[in-house]
Parts: structure tokens; sequence; C-alpha cells
């Protein structure tokens, strides 16, 4: 298994079909809020340094990505604070050692790179707590969602 930090540009199609199942998989209210990744939008973070895009590849196949936005915190100036925006390993890896090794390269880069707080989210119906917990992150929040177009 390979990990490594990529542009968007060298792993957008490779993640197309790795999304769609991803939220095919995990995203609530999928008959109201259809799959449509703003990749101009993505780009543009990615241009101007803000998107990491970490991958895990074996033979070349992308089996997962772990995508955080990295910038100064908007409530602490003196931080860099990288959240993620989506973290997914193919369900026929997660066996192993792939998502912890994912989310630690991950980890690895945003502690070499000044940042000062790495957080994730994780779906309460779909949790990978254990994981989490196992590698030393702290349950600081919950989010409450609400659709409201219905």
């Amino acid at each position: 298994m390979i990990f490594a930090l990529e542009s968007l540009a060298n792993v957008k199609e490779d993640i197309k079909p790795l999304i769609k199942k991803h939220w095919e998989l995990v995203a609530l209210n999928q008959g109201v809020i259809k799959l449509n990744p703003d990749w101009e939008k993505y780009a543009q973070m990615d241009q101007s340094g803000l998107l990491r895009i970490f991958t895990a590849r074996k033979n070349n196949e992308l089996v997962g990505y772990c995508v955080l936005v990295v910038s100064q915190s908007l409530h602490y100036k003196d931080h860099i604070f990288a959240n993620n925006d989506v973290v997914f390993v193919l369900p026929e890896y997660r066996e192993g050692m792939t998502g912890y090794k994912l989310i630690k390269y991950a980890e690895d880069y945003c502690r070499e790179n000044n940042v000062s707080l790495l957080n994730i989210n994780t779906k309460v119906h779909l949790p990978f707590d254990s994981l989490m917990l196992g590698m030393n992150f702290e349950l600081i929040e919950r989010i409450y969602s609400k659709y409201l177009r219905g």
C-alpha cells in the first residue's frame, strides 16, 4: 500500500468512482441531496494551498482518501487547523491497517507542517470511533442536522 499527498489534478479522475461509492454508503437524504461535487471550487482551494488530498493506493489503484482543508483558524489566529472534508476507504480494505495508516500519514504531514489541530468527522450511523480513540483523538463536538427544504 502506498500513501501519498496528491494534487486534485492528479487524483480527480481516480477519485470520482470512490466518491460515488462513498456517497452511496454513507450519505443521508440521498433522495433530495444528490452528489454533485463543485470541482471548480476544489481546484481553487487546491491552487490556493488550502486543500490536502491524502491517498491510499494498491498497485496504483486508489482505495482510499483523506481530504483536509488546512487554514489559519478564524477563532485562534495563531494556529493552523486541518478539518477533514471527506475520509473514505473502500470496504474491502478496511480489515487491515489501511484506514489507520492513511490517517496517520495525514496526521504526520500536519504535524510536520505546523498544524495545531486535526479534526476528523465521523458519521453517527457508520462510526469509526474505536479507530479515532485508538489514535488518541478526542470526541469534542456533536453536530445536529435538519433538512429544511421538504
